[in-house]
C-alpha cells in the first residue's frame, strides 16, 4: 500500500464500516424504544402497509364493541322491566281475584281495589324508570336498539321496543277495578296481558342472545387481530437486546480502528528523518 498523506484509505473504510455499525445501532435502539421493528414505511413499506389495514380494521370492531354494549345494555334494562312488568300482573291478577268475590263486604273491596290500583301505578313508574342512554324499550311510542355488528357497519343486529304502558294493545286492562264484575273481566285481560309480556320477553331474550354471541365472536376477532399485527411489527425484545451489546462491541472497536488509521499518516514522517 503506498503512503499519501492526502488520501487516508484505511481511515475511509474504518469510518464507513463505523457508520454502518452505528446505522445498525440507531436501528435496533428505535426497535427497543418503541417495541416494534416494522415501526414506519420506511422499516418495511409492505409489512407496515398491512399492519396499518389491520389496524383500521381493528379500530372498526372497536366501534362495534361500543355498540354492542350500548345495544346490550338498553336491553338489560328492558329485560329487568319487563320481569317486573310480569311479576306486577302475578300480584294484578291475585288481587282482581279476590277482588271478583261477590261476598266481600265493601271496605274489603275497597282496600283490592285501591291495591289493584297502587299496583298499576308502579307498572308506570317501572317504565319511566325502564331508560338507558335516552333508550326506552316499554314506554309508550317505544324505541328500538339497533347495534353495528360488523367493522365495517355493514351488519345490524336489531330489536323493537313494545309498549308495555298499562291500557295498550298489550297490556289492554283498566287501570282501576269498579265492582266485583269489573274485576272478574280484569282477570281474562290480565292473564292476555301477562302471554304479551311473556312474549316481548322472549323476544328481547333472543335479541340479547344474539347481541352477546356477537360480543364474544368480536372479541376473539378483535385479539386474533392484534396478535396478527404483533407478529408482523413487533421486535424480539430478547434477540435486540443481545444485537445492542454486540454493535455496541462493534462501535467500540471502529472507533479504536479510525483512531489507528488517522494515525497512519504520521508514519511518513519517519522517511524523512
Amino acid at each position: 500500500m503506498a503512503f499519501s498523506v492526502n488520501t487516508n484509505v484505511g481511515a475511509f473504510v474504518a469510518l464507513q464500516s463505523l457508520s454502518k455499525t452505528n446505522s445498525q445501532l440507531g436501528t435496533v435502539q428505535n426497535r427497543i424504544n418503541t417495541g416494534l421493528k416494522v415501526s414506519g414505511a420506511k422499516d418495511d413499506g409492505a409489512v407496515f402497509a398491512i399492519a396499518q389495514n389491520l389496524r383500521a380494521d381493528l379500530g372498526g370492531l372497536s366501534a362495534v364493541k361500543n355498540s354492542l354494549s350500548r345495544a346490550s345494555s338498553a336491553l338489560d334494562i328492558g329485560i329487568a322491566a319487563a320481569e317486573s312488568i310480569s311479576d306486577l300482573l302475578i300480584d294484578l291478577k291475585s288481587k282482581a281475584v279476590a277482588a271478583s268475590d261477590t261476598g266481600l263486604d265493601s271496605a274489603s273491596f275497597s282496600a283490592l281495589a285501591s291495591d289493584f290500583a297502587a299496583i298499576v301505578s308502579q307498572i308506570g313508574q317501572v317504565i319511566s324508570g325502564a331508560e338507558f342512554n335516552g333508550t326506552n324499550l316499554v314506554k309508550t311510542a317505544p324505541d328500538g336498539v339497533s347495534a353495528i355488528a360488523n367493522d365495517d357497519g355493514t351488519q345490524t343486529i336489531a330489536v323493537t321496543g313494545t309498549d308495555l304502558s298499562v291500557g295498550s294493545s298489550q297490556l289492554s286492562f283498566a287501570a282501576t277495578i269498579a265492582d266485583a264484575t269489573a274485576a272478574a273481566a280484569a282477570v281474562t285481560q290480565i292473564e292476555t296481558a301477562l302471554g304479551n309480556v311473556n312474549t316481548v320477553l322472549v323476544n328481547f331474550g333472543s335479541g340479547l342472545s344474539k347481541i352477546e354471541a356477537q360480543q364474544s365472536f368480536v372479541g376473539k376477532l378483535s385479539d386474533t387481530i392484534e396478535i396478527g399485527i404483533g407478529n408482523l411489527v413487533d421486535a424480539d425484545l430478547a434477540r435486540e437486546s443481545a444485537n445492542l451489546q454486540a454493535l455496541q462491541v462493534r462501535q467500540q472497536l471502529g472507533l479504536q480502528a479510525l483512531s489507528i488509521a488517522n494515525q497512519a499518516p504520521s508514519a511518513v514522517l519517519a522517511l524523512f528523518r
